[in-house]
């Protein structure tokens, strides 16, 4: 693979100063309402994992735990600071997507197209103001994307060197990627270019990437796959983002700026069957091959939005062009694109006052907005029953809540929930009382012989999140020991 695939005028088409300043953009707001309402539940669980290190969780390779042991180590108990590198993250996305789009043969006014479509999907504000594992995983997506693509223009597979570190990292950041790499392989098998397949460079990358990979392997190997556990919890729907299989390729038009969807379909034909892109068709097929697996499969809708960047990049330039044909029309196009934007904000960033929340309607269209409030409440409702007792044991039934007592009350929290359960039962005698969080009467009882109502969880903002309402039992009669019951109290999904 040492001479260029394709004469794409990329080489002679200077890179814009657009993107840099709507990355910039992004970055500013992203980090301007970071710590508007508060800890997301899994960013709790993240700092609580950060405590715990190790090559893997049941659910999430290392990466985040990682950054949030880091960030917190850097200014404790800042959440601007937490989830500072996912706004970066969300910058550094910009502007690849417009790097794609040079990449591609677009003009200037292409590869800011592309960047703007890019930083106005709900999909990157969204996941961009929180610690998560999406974030991480958009980026070391697309990296990987834009490094294929370039090895597919000009033939230097010495770069599938850097593409191995970069697919490395990624790995450790979210196993999703595994499926986009599976994708652009069969998608060379299908189309072509089939000699990169001899490149002795690609299979360097290829160990490389494994070797990186194989701690977690390993990880999940010891401790019996727990990952496979929770994506089939998901497929069932039992995770609160969790879509329909009927949904997965609806939901592209809503997780990406509707009002500029034209760029990405169009990208997405122009990969599958354009002539000028012919040399980047083990693309479009890697995007066949996720919509048909993660829809089989039961995926979350943004598992598919991760590779939304390169569509944008392919499509932004003939876009670009069919607005420019007649007068007035580029700028209606970007007018209703920023209606759009405007209209999504709300339900994707913290912007609505938290006591206009629960009548706004943004829960209800975004999971995610619910889970980011209320959290220092909760916590005080549940130690003002803890401070009846004298060292009790506290157990909750997820990680939102086990995460949020560690992080407000500073005390060490008990769950059988992802990650908790692996860091062990309490170490304490039977005897001891346990406040026990958001679990059913009937399951408790299963356990002790004693279970008492104490009180009930309130927000006070009638926001309807999951531990809203969410009982708090005084438990006593522990029926054995902690590490008897423990494996009893597991929960995977």
């Amino acid at each position: 693979m040492s001479s260029a695939r394709s004469s794409s005028p990329s080489d002679s088409t200077r890179a814009s100063r657009g993107p840099v300043i709507v990355a910039a953009a992004v970055f500013v707001v992203l980090v301007a309402v970071s710590g508007r309402y508060g800890y997301h539940r899994d960013a709790l669980y993240f700092l609580a994992a950060g405590h715990h290190l190790a090559w893997g969780y049941p659910d999430q390779p290392p990466f985040t735990p990682f950054v949030a042991r880091v960030m917190s180590a850097i200014a404790p108990g800042s959440l601007p600071v937490l989830v500072l590198p996912s706004a970066l993250a969300s910058s550094a996305e910009v502007l690849l997507t417009a790097a794609l789009a040079r990449e591609f043969g677009a003009s200037r006014g292409g590869q800011t197209l592309a960047a703007v479509a890019m930083a106005t999907a709900p999909f990157l504000l969204g996941s961009g103001h929180l610690l998560s594992t999406a974030t991480f995983g958009f980026l070391s997506w697309t990296a990987v994307l834009y490094l294929v693509v370039r090895i597919l223009r000009t033939g230097n597979d010495r770069l599938f060197v850097v593409t191995g570190v970069v697919a490395g990292l990624g790995l450790l950041a979210s196993d999703l990627l595994a499926f986009l790499l599976i994708g652009l392989g069969l998608g060379v098998l299908i189309s072509g270019p089939r000699d990169m397949l001899r490149s002795h460079w690609l299979w360097v990358g290829v160990v490389i990437a494994v070797a990186m990979w194989t701690p977690y392997l390993i990880w999940q190997g010891q401790n019996g796959w727990p990952e496979l556990t929770v994506s089939r919890s998901i497929a069932a729907g039992n995770s609160g983002s969790s879509t329909p299989r009927w949904a997965l390729l609806p939901f592209q038009f809503f997780l990406a700026n509707v009002w500029l969807a034209p760029v990405w379909v169009v990208g997405l034909w122009r990969l599958l069957r354009a002539h000028e892109l012919r040399w980047a068709r083990a693309v479009g097929w890697a995007w066949v091959f996720l919509a048909v697996v993660f829809t089989v499969s039961g995926g979350k809708a943004y598992y598919l939005t991760e590779i939304l960047a390169v569509l944008l990049a392919a499509g932004a330039q003939p876009c670009v062009d069919w607005a420019r044909r007649k007068p007035g029309r580029l700028r209606s196009w970007m007018i209703g694109a920023g209606i759009a934007t405007v209209i999504a904000l709300p339900i994707t960033l913290p912007l609505v006052p938290l006591a206009q929340l629960h009548s706004s309607g943004v829960v209800a269209a975004n999971y995610d907005a619910g889970e980011q409030v209320a959290w220092p409440t909760y916590v005080n409702e549940i130690m003002a029953v803890d401070h009846r007792y004298r060292e009790p044991v506290i157990l909750a039934s997820n990680y939102g809540e086990a995460g949020a007592i560690e992080r407000y009350a500073h005390v060490t929290a008990y769950s059988g929930h992802m990650g908790f359960w692996w860091w062990g039962p309490p170490r304490v005698p039977a005897s001891t009382p346990v406040i026990a969080v958001g679990f059913p009467s009937s399951f408790l009882t299963r356990f002790f012989a004693h279970v008492t109502l104490a009180t009930r969880l309130n927000n006070h903002l009638d926001v309807d999140n999951d531990e809203q309402g969410a009982s708090v039992r005084i438990c006593t009669g522990l029926r054995g020991s902690w590490p008897s019951i423990w494996p009893q109290l597991k929960a995977i999904g």
